[in-house]
């Protein structure tokens, strides 16, 4: 990696020369301070400011402003402290390259680094990547590592987006779990954040104030202006970042809603053909969560390659089973309430099923199978209930047990998150590390999202600033070993195996309008899918368990539970001649 590949920061040369770069469009002047020293920087043209000058590995730096405030370097890729501090000089690396693995073999496992294990670090986490791949995992998804103000959060309050967050471990460290990761089967999917910074040591507008667009506003912070072409290169620089120098088999883009840009191409289209064009002997898979329900960056070619985005999160799959599952029809879940079952079947046959209702959405059922991810439980399904309730807490287990078959053995993408694996009940709460002002107003702040709710009292909601709230969220793995987790554990396990042999082998080649709902109606479920060489069949019962439902043609080579015993699902498979 030379100097050229990035447009911002600071990046050796040769002869222990460095060369740091800023774009500060509303400053007349700019300096750097590198290991107690004060260097005028050279002015640029168009709000550039550079210097080159001889340093090391290892030194600190900051950039000193006109009024004298002292802030780190946005493109910092490591702090010597927290984000309001120096950063510090980090060459370039370039890991072992891992080719990766198809999309269609993506089993999807979404984990947060500080509470997945109980040190909450990138090393911790390398011990338990041998039983994930042993149950049948293909790839986990990191939550948001980029540094963020305070020692714990969720990592969407990120201000540091080139920078590992320290309480993670250091930048070899983040690498060699992805290398564990990869020498184990797993991809590692990365979760990263280019629609807003947060609220905790973003000093972006002091020097650049044309970052921002001062006529929108993101739910969570000031709207980001990607029109202007030093921004572009910041976020797509640092997409190829994380994919070049950790090795990240692909990247997660969060609630791409809230990236708006009026230009041809859009950043959107423009940071995915690049990455692919500047990595093209890897198998690069992009993701994007995207409450508008379209189409457009997922589209195949016509030989069913993939030019931009590899799969979309199907918020619609999850909000149709949760209310099959528990009956809840508050807040966003009111949309489902109408026909859950409908809207389920909808959902595993053509993707969407808010297609346009309301204004939002659009067909979907051209789009092939494993364009979306479907999932029962995430971070935010779980995390933005008052007390982080899981579905183990809250299903049916024979329901859940039937649901988490359907999930796992449909022709979408699958993903679980953490713990679901084996049966977790322990919560995951929404927490968050911040001080002083900010920390009383993320406070108030959680307490009013659920007093609308009917259930709803302040002394229900753990607050997010209390570490007990961040602790009560780290995995329990004591449970693995108790009957119930282990009796999960194998169901997970047969499931995935189950998977890769029946299922994953026609899914390359799998076309549009696949699917096929024949009965979606009081709790039964009977939809045909046409893959490559063979009919996949889902017939459930997830009402009583005695519905007359549809015959399916085929090997049943699933099912959750006898059809005398209560909800079940069953799953067939016709080999096409």
């Amino acid at each position: 990696m030379t100097p050229e590949t990035y447009s911002w920061g600071a990046l050796p040369l040769d002869g222990g020369r460095w060369r740091f770069r800023l774009w500060a469009p509303g400053l007349t002047g700019l300096t750097l301070r590198l290991e107690g020293r004060d260097l005028a920087m050279e002015s640029e043209s168009d709000g550039w400011f550079s210097l080159v000058t001889e340093a090391a590995a290892g030194d600190a730096y900051s950039y000193v402003l006109p009024d004298g405030r002292v802030v780190p370097d946005p493109a910092s890729r490591r702090q010597a402290g927290d984000v309001h501090g120096a950063s510090v000089l980090t060459a370039p690396a370039a890991p072992e390259v891992w080719h990766g693995r198809p999309w269609e073999e993506a089993v999807i496992y979404e984990l947060h680094l500080g509470t997945f294990t109980h040190a909450g670090t990138c090393r911790a986490a390398i011990d338990e990547l041998p039983l994930l791949a042993e149950l049948g995992f293909t790839a986990i998804e990191i939550m948001p590592v980029a540094q963020f103000g305070g020692d714990r959060g969720w990592g969407y309050d990120g201000v540091l987006p080139y920078a590992p967050h320290p309480g993670y471990g250091t930048p070899e460290d983040l690498r060699a779990l992805v290398a564990a990761a990869q020498e184990a089967g797993l991809m590692v999917l990365l979760d990263v954040v280019y629609n807003h910074f947060g609220p905790d040591g973003n000093y972006l507008n002091a020097y650049a104030p044309d970052f921002f667009d001062p006529d929108r506003q993101t739910p969570w912070g000031a709207g980001i202006d990607y029109t202007q072409g030093p921004v572009r290169r910041f976020f797509i620089e640092n997409a190829l970042y994380w994919l070049r120098e950790f090795g990240f088999d692909g990247l997660r883009l969060d609630a791409i809603d809230q990236i708006r840009d009026p230009s041809r191409p859009d950043l959107l289209e423009e940071l995915a053909r690049e990455l692919r064009a500047a990595l093209p002997d890897r198998t690069i898979h992009l993701t994007t969560e995207d409450n508008r329900n379209i189409t457009r960056l997922h589209a195949r070619e016509g030989d069913g390659s993939v030019p931009l985005y590899s799969g979309e999160w199907n918020d619609d799959f999850h909000n149709a089973a949760h209310v099959a599952a528990t009956g809840e029809t508050e807040g966003y879940y009111e949309a489902y309430a109408d026909d859950p079952w409908h809207h389920l079947g909808t959902a595993l046959t053509e993707g969407f099923t808010i297609k346009g209702q309301g204004g939002r959405g659009e067909p979907s059922g051209h789009l092939p199978p494993v364009a979306f991810v479907d999932f029962l439980q995430n971070h935010d399904q779980i995390g933005n209930r008052a007390r982080g309730d899981r579905l183990s807490t809250l299903a049916d287990p024979a329901v859940l047990e039937a649901l988490t078959s359907i999930l796992l053995l449909s022709p979408h993408i699958p993903m679980v998150f953490m713990g679901d694996e084996y049966g977790e009940t322990r919560p995951f709460l929404f927490f968050a590390g911040f001080e002083g002002d900010l920390a009383k107003a993320v406070t108030k702040g959680r307490r009013s999202e659920f007093a609308g709710f009917a259930a709803f009292n302040e002394e229900a909601v753990p607050d997010p600033i209390d570490r007990a709230t961040f602790t009560a969220s780290r995995l329990d793995r004591r449970r693995r070993g108790t009957p119930e987790g282990q009796a999960a554990l194998e169901r997970t396990r047969r499931l995935l195996a189950l998977r890769a042999a029946r299922v994953v082998p026609h899914l390359a080649g799998a076309g549009p309008e696949s699917g096929r709902l024949l009965m979606a109606e009081d709790g039964v479920l009977a939809i045909d899918w046409t893959l490559n060489g063979a009919v996949l069949s889902l017939r459930a019962d997830l009402g009583r368990g005695d519905a007359e439902v549809p015959r399916a043609q085929g090997d049943c080579f699933y099912r959750s539970a006898r059809p005398d015993s209560g909800p079940w699902a069953a799953h067939y498979l016709r080999e096409l001649t």
